[in-house]
């Protein structure tokens, strides 16, 4: 019995019709897409800083 809350309403998801399960199932795999981009962009911003400094100390050798 899981349960979501959607606007302060708490709802039983063993509870959804079908077309709700799918769009609680997409919900949740758009969220965890979310999660995995910000971390990739997180790892691209430190490679950024990482880069952007090598290339300073480079040009200032």
């Amino acid at each position: 019995m899981a349960k979501i809350t959607i606007d302060g309403k708490d709802y039983d998801t063993d509870s959804f019709s079908d077309d709700a399960k799918k769009n609680f199932a997409s919900l949740q795999f758009v969220q965890t897409e979310i999660n995995r981009l910000q971390s990739l962009l997180a790892v691209a911003k430190t490679a950024q800083v990482a880069y952007s400094t090598a290339l300073k100390n480079a040009v200032e050798s």
